[in-house]
């Protein structure tokens, strides 16, 4: 798949080993050094409670929205690729979650919807993450999601309403 123009992506940046924050911006920089990426908006960072896994290391978390001329299937290895750079190991043969030095997730892309082996965009659980609708809904309120038809901003107060603590665990903090 390949596209013609410049489209838009969301990506989702998460953190909890080392110099997180550092960690962040130095890899949303280090994106917008590809000379098919542009670089649009960067949320704030959010000083986030493990979600789906044991860990005493809180997550920093933001979103970031570019423009593209690439295939999402190339900026997804863009990512992987930076993920490595900064010093993310996986361990295939461990079982859910683990703790990372840099996390970047493919959110959205334009509207696509794909579904393969390597990719699904929609991320398939970003309407369900406080810790990835918060960061987004501040800089991409009106970004919609193409298969709930709902913007960031419903799905954030949806998740909001389902939690009986609203947004315990997830605080707001600076560069």
């Amino acid at each position: 798949m390949s596209i013609s123009s410049s489209a838009s992506a969301c990506i989702g940046l998460g953190s909890n080993l080392g110099q997180s924050r550092t960690l962040l911006k130095e890899a949303w920089q280090s994106l917008g050094q590809h000379p098919e990426v542009s670089l649009q908006a960067l949320s704030s960072p959010y000083h986030t409670k493990p979600v789906g896994m044991e860990s005493s290391h809180w997550f920093i978390n933001a979103a970031g929205c570019l423009q593209t001329t690439l295939p999402p299937e190339t900026l997804l290895d863009l990512l992987l690729e930076t993920e490595q750079k900064f010093g993310r190991v996986r361990h295939p043969e461990l079982e859910g979650y683990q703790d990372r030095t840099l996390d970047l997730d493919l959110l959205l892309f334009d509207s696509y919807v794909i579904q393969t082996d390597r990719l699904e965009l929609p991320h398939p659980l970003m309407h369900e993450r406080l810790f990835v609708l918060i960061p987004l809904a501040e800089i991409g309120t009106q970004l919609a999601h193409p298969l709930l038809q709902k913007t960031i901003a419903e799905l954030l107060a949806e998740q909001e309403a389902k939690k009986q603590n609203g947004r315990e665990g997830i605080e707001q903090a600076s560069w």
